[in-house]
């Protein structure tokens, strides 16, 4: 029986499905020794597949569900061409993972890695609107009109965000801290929602993604997740 390419690599743990049609695309797959980059090309998983000439294996692995605590001043890929630390220097050893989503280099907290791919697509698909819960420490403190402004939608990258929640934590020294609660994945999304009200983000961390919180956890740590709470953040 022959499986859409894409399939295949996400099911053996090599990216998410979409990250494996970039992979594709960038003609660094091979099926039996020929070069792939059509996408919706099949394959069978007998057949010879290696992603930068390395065989991706036959039999999928075992699901696996990782939530990390990224440190600021980290990448969130599996590889960086400028020699940076990436969240795969933190990962478990011997495990094939990837990370789900992404969170900006200066911004720190809970982000997850796995190597189910159509987990990893669920979770990162706009249709699923799952909540990401951060705390900024925001420059100057904001108005109740720019508040609501931030509530309602703000236009960034020429498009309307969903609307969003924000709550005054604490003012001190001319900064607020803040909890922010946003259902779309845009990128550095947060940071661009308050230079839009006029109080760019000084820190960001995130605590929470669906159901599943940080809590204590340290920075550069990590936990497996339960099939519990794997499964129920994709219910939300």
């Amino acid at each position: 029986m022959e499986i859409r390419l894409q399939k295949i690599l996400a099911n053996a743990g090599v990216a998410s499905r979409r990250k494996a049609e970039e992979l594709i695309v960038e003609g660094r797959v091979t099926v039996n020794g020929a070069t792939i980059t059509e996408l919706g090309t099949k394959a069978k998983t007998k057949d010879e597949i290696a992603v930068d000439g390395v065989p991706i294996g036959r039999v999928p692995r075992k699901k696996t569900y990782v939530m990390l605590h990224k440190p600021e001043g980290v990448v969130t890929t599996i590889a960086d061409e400028f020699g940076r630390p990436t969240v795969m220097d933190y990962a478990p050893a011997n495990k094939r993972l990837f990370p789900v989503g992404r969170l900006d280099y200066e911004t720190s907290g809970l982000i997850f890695l796995t190597n189910d791919g159509d987990w990893a697509n669920n979770l990162t698909h706009p249709k699923h609107e799952i909540k990401k819960v951060y705390i900024a420490t925001i420059r100057g403190e904001p108005t109740e009109s720019e508040l609501r402004k931030f509530r309602e939608g703000i236009k960034i990258d020429g498009r309307l965000t969903a609307p969003a929640e924000i709550d005054i934590l604490r003012s001190k020294n001319e900064n607020t801290k803040v909890r922010i609660t946003i259902s779309e994945g845009r990128n550095r999304q947060v940071r661009k929602m308050c230079d839009e009200i006029g109080h760019p983000v000084i820190s960001l961390k995130r605590i929470a993604i669906g159901d599943v919180k940080l809590g204590d956890l340290q920075p550069g740590r990590w936990r497996y997740l339960t099939e519990g709470e794997a499964l129920c953040i994709l219910k939300k």
